[in-house]
């Protein structure tokens, strides 16, 4: 192990996996390490016996609930925008052809007690029965603005100045009611408060039109994809990747210790008595503890039920979005299920979390609205984890820490910190413009 590395890498979770990958496909020396003798850290795939010694110790799962091995339930479960930034990632670094994505069957938003299908395009408002007759001619007006908008093309903008005008600004256009904003804000730009009226204009339409975008592509009922098998196979992808480039892994290395030099930059990792050299070390919060600050703290429920979420036309697959203000909260909730259609759970079993930012120390009554809306579950498990950031100066120690995971159950805000701590340790800027079609999902059946 004393060799001299570009980078050192500890945990095979997925932003450090999607970031080991980037940097090896820059031509960096790259040395992967995790303490743990599985791929993924937070972001693992566990089956049934895993999921059973991890929140119920020694307990058996009954045997009704079907084959340990048939279950891959994600820790981190978040569904993938199909023309979104990580699919543009995969792309990139050819890791689509180690995944087989399929598209996610809805979406879907909750609204006054009831769940409705997230409207996203001009045909789609005025079918929609979230609003009324004018509220629809309303918002049609608003999806065929975003429908035809080019950023580049200034003669779109229809006069606005929308890196000035601030998305309340440019939303007031349309009178469009409150319930509306919310949907739109929520479940299709995905902002996760309500802090992005205040912003210019442009990145709120550029999120529309990228869900817009991403759903005309599968002509699915949703505008996400997901792997077949789960999320645990995308971590791995990318370790594939980076050993293609020349990357080395090291599983089960306990004790990854960080090795500084008089000056606080960092000079390499120690592990069982072996120091391994480096410039610069990626890491997530759990291997520099005293170079992170707690930010706040995820509650969840996992669940595994025998049939899909009521209301959600019998999708084997969806994403459910309970905007905050709809729930008198200050952050939204978030619904996934997932089941045996993209192979992580035996026929007939689904799969399905509730997520939120915890805002009290009680899990179980802060989730209820969401648990409400999944009908009856076969077993539930609850749990809270906290949210880290870095809190020290990457430059002066070139240590580069990625952020805990968030409640939203979709990629958008994670690949955003990886692209963002990519750019901090190569000075650039990663160029995705690629060519979308390259990455396939196969329909429902």
């Amino acid at each position: 192990m004393d060799e001299e590395y570009d980078v050192i890498v500890l945990g095979t979770g997925l932003k450090e996996c999607i970031l080991s990958g980037l940097l090896s496909v820059d031509g960096l020396k790259v040395l992967h390490m995790d303490k743990n003798d599985y791929y993924g850290g937070e972001s693992s795939s566990l089956n049934l016996i895993q999921l059973w010694k991890r929140f119920r110790g020694n307990d058996q799962p009954p045997e009704e609930l079907g084959t340990s091995k048939e279950y891959n339930v994600d820790m981190i479960p978040k569904f993938a925008m199909a023309n979104g930034t990580l699919v543009r990632v995969l792309i990139h670094t050819d890791v689509t052809k180690y995944l087989n994505f399929k598209a996610v069957d809805g979406s879907f938003v909750y609204n006054k007690g009831k769940i409705y299908k997230v409207p996203a395009t001009d045909v789609e408002a005025l079918k929609s029965p979230l609003m009324g007759l004018f509220e629809k001619r309303r918002a049609r007006k608003f999806f065929l603005y975003v429908q035809d908008f080019e950023e580049t093309d200034p003669k779109t903008h229809e006069g606005m100045d929308l890196n000035k005008t601030t998305a309340k600004e440019f939303i007031a256009k349309y009178e469009l009611e409150d319930d509306t904003i919310d949907f739109i804000g929520h479940a299709l730009a995905l902002c996760t408060d309500d802090n992005y009226l205040a912003q210019p204009a442009m990145d709120f339409i550029k999120r529309v039109k990228l869900y817009a975008e991403s759903l005309a592509r599968f002509q699915a009922g949703s505008p996400y994809i997901y792997p077949l098998y789960g999320l645990g196979e995308l971590p791995q992808a990318f370790a594939r990747l980076s050993a293609v480039y020349g990357g080395t892994y090291m599983l089960n290395k306990p004790q990854c210790k960080v090795e500084f030099d008089e000056g606080g930059k960092v000079v390499g990792v120690t592990s069982e008595g072996e120091t391994a050299k480096c410039k610069k070390v990626v890491c997530d919060p759990s291997y520099l503890p005293d170079k992170v600050q707690k930010v706040g703290k995820v509650a969840r429920a996992i669940c595994i039920m025998s049939h899909p979420i009521p209301n959600t036309n019998d999708s084997h697959s969806a994403q459910v979005i309970l905007p905050q203000k709809q729930l008198g909260r200050k952050s939204d909730m978030y619904l996934f299920c997932c089941s045996y259609s993209h192979n992580v759970a035996p026929k007939g079993k689904y799969i399905a979390f509730v997520s939120t930012e915890a805002e009290t120390d009680d899990p179980e009554s802060e989730l209820k609205p969401g648990i409400d809306i999944l009908g009856a579950v076969d077993e539930i498990f609850y749990e809270t984890y906290d949210r880290f950031v870095p809190s020290h100066d990457s430059a002066a120690d070139n240590c580069f820490i990625s952020k805990s995971y968030d409640s939203t159950t979709h990629f958008e805000s994670t690949v955003m910190d990886v692209l963002d701590m990519y750019s901090k340790i190569t000075g650039k800027v990663i160029d995705l413009s690629v060519d979308l079609s390259a990455a396939s999902a196969t329909a429902e059946e």
